[in-house]
């Protein structure tokens, strides 16, 4: 759910009309519209008078739409248990395609942490890329969709456990944005085993 299905659902059940929305926070209703119509967002104190106006967080407000499906499996592996062959790249490219020998294919994925736009603009004075290599070197796990034919799984492979979460839709592109990070495929990919 984006940002102006958001703010219009939550305008309708409290039953406001844009005109009334508008009057509450002292903008125009070409405004109300835009930001429900997604042309533009709030500033930051419209996005507070709004939480507090339909008791709602900012962060709920801000965030993008249910990626996942509700369930999350988490298994602990040992890494060291499992050796790469053919494709494989590293020992992670041979866990997810042993935890997933079914699966059509398997997209390894890269991963960066989605910048707010204060941090882009801190990261572009000090150093362009320096947060996120930084987010790089805290997170040291690999990531995949497995695409088992009717569902998509986003699959992250540590050292010490493989976690994988349903996706509500398919990642068919190239790249994603899911959550707090925008994962891109890397260009090879891993079939199933079987």
């Amino acid at each position: 759910m984006t940002l102006g299905e958001k703010l219009r659902a939550a305008r309708k059940k409290a039953g406001l009309s844009q005109e009334e929305l508008a009057q509450k926070l002292c903008v125009s209703r070409q405004a109300i519209t835009k930001w429900e119509n997604n042309k533009g967002i709030p500033d930051v104190a419209n996005l507070k008078a709004l939480s507090a106006l339909f008791d709602v967080s900012v962060d709920y407000l801000l965030r993008d739409g249910h990626e996942f499906s509700a369930q999350i499996i988490r298994e602990p592996i040992d890494i060291t248990q499992y050796k790469k062959s053919g494709k494989e790249r590293g020992t992670f490219d041979a866990a997810v395609r042993a935890k997933y020998p079914s699966a059509e294919v398997i997209h390894p994925l890269t991963r960066r942490r989605k910048l707010t736009t204060w941090e882009s603009i801190v990261d572009f004075v000090v150093q362009p890329g320096t947060l996120n290599a930084a987010d790089s070197l805290r997170d040291l796990s690999g990531y995949y969709v497995v695409d088992l034919g009717d569902r998509h799984l986003l699959v992250n492979v540590s050292r010490e456990f493989v976690e994988s979460r349903e996706l509500t839709a398919k990642f068919d592109k190239r790249k994603k944005v899911i959550g707090d990070n925008v994962f891109t495929k890397a260009p090879y990919t891993l079939q199933g085993p079987g």
